[in-house]
């Protein structure tokens, strides 16, 4: 497994592994074909983990910990502080005040079942919180031992700066694809490079988009949230789907499939794409995208494919959206 490090002192597999749809958002799972998938990838020489306290709330660090257990110093273990939330699950608003984040990385840890967490981030910037009281907080977090290394999630090229001048931040988690470039055209991933930041993509494969298991909204379980997204509808996801078409010759003519011609695209950014999958066969086809070199032909057809003005409809939920640090 190629490894490639995030910021000053972390390194981490190429390749990382999105725990997220194993316990939320996308529809009911089969625990035991996660935790076989987990332990599969660290097998395959994945050693980086991400999840976040809200995925679940807290199912998802739970089933890490029980997946992991005596393997645990394999992996780098990223979490997150998310939208406040009680002990019992209910969600509010979000909360970066620096007594939220103690409480919320002392639960993390519990969840776990860890004495550290090795990347620790403030998984949406909050309007109301100074982030440098976020990134303080943090920061003590290092210094007493609970917390390794500090990033930020969708931040603002200002934001990241303000943070990485209080702490030095290890990586920035940013939703990256060929169907969601803002990050590397909005002044983000300059900034990034500049200071030595590690970018870490989410979604690298268009929440599903870009592979060839969601060929219609039938391919969605009922209760997957992807329902709910701009992009996911009617009319959106058919004119999507169209450009996806697109994509088929490239993929074709290096002899790989959609997906993993997507994932060797997000690496050929500078990336660390950390794609989620809940069966072992998915896992080998998103790990065989290491071996896939992109010319620079190749990129030029990706790039002109298709233009994100031809993209219809948001990536995010209105409400995320519109509480996004950009």
């Amino acid at each position: 497994m190629r490894t490639t490090p995030l910021g000053d002192g972390l390194t981490v597999s190429a390749i990382g592994f999105g725990a997220m749809g194993m316990s939320a958002f996308y529809g009911s799972s089969d625990e035991r074909e996660s935790i076989a998938t987990l332990r599969h990838a660290v097998d395959s020489g994945v050693t980086f983990i991400d999840t976040a306290e809200a995925y679940g709330p807290f199912e998802n660090e739970k089933l890490i910990a029980r997946a992991l257990g005596d393997r645990r110093d394999q992996v780098v273990l990223a979490t997150k502080a998310s939208a406040e939330t009680d002990d019992d699950g209910t969600v509010h608003g979000r909360n970066g005040t620096p007594a939220y984040i103690r409480r919320a990385a002392d639960r993390s840890l519990r969840h776990l079942g860890t004495g550290v967490i090795d990347l620790y981030y403030l998984h949406r910037v909050d309007p109301n919180a100074p982030i440098e009281e976020s990134v303080g907080a943090m920061s003590e977090l290092v210094a007493a031992g609970k917390v390794r290394h500090i990033g930020l999630s969708e931040a603002s090229a200002q934001t990241i700066r303000r943070a990485h001048a209080v702490h030095p931040l290890a990586a920035v988690q940013s939703e990256l694809s060929l169907f969601s470039q803002d990050v590397l055209h909005n002044g983000e991933k300059a900034v990034m490079d500049e200071l030595g930041i590690g970018l870490v993509a989410f979604s690298p494969l268009g929440r599903g988009v870009l592979t060839s298991g969601v060929r219609g909204l039938d391919d969605l379980a009922s209760d997957d949230a992807r329902r709910g997204l701009p992009r996911f509808q009617p009319d959106a996801f058919a004119a999507n789907l169209a450009l996806v078409e697109r994509l088929k010759a490239i993929a074709s003519d290096k002899q790989v499939t959609i997906a993993q011609l997507a994932l060797a695209w997000v690496l050929a950014q500078g990336a660390v794409p950390i794609p989620g999958t809940r069966r072992r066969a998915r896992l080998d086809e998103n790990i065989a995208a290491l071996d896939i070199e992109l010319t620079d032909h190749d990129l030029g057809r990706l790039a002109g494919a298709f233009t994100a003005a031809e993209i219809v409809g948001h990536r995010d939920f209105v409400a995320v959206a519109e509480g996004t640090d950009r």
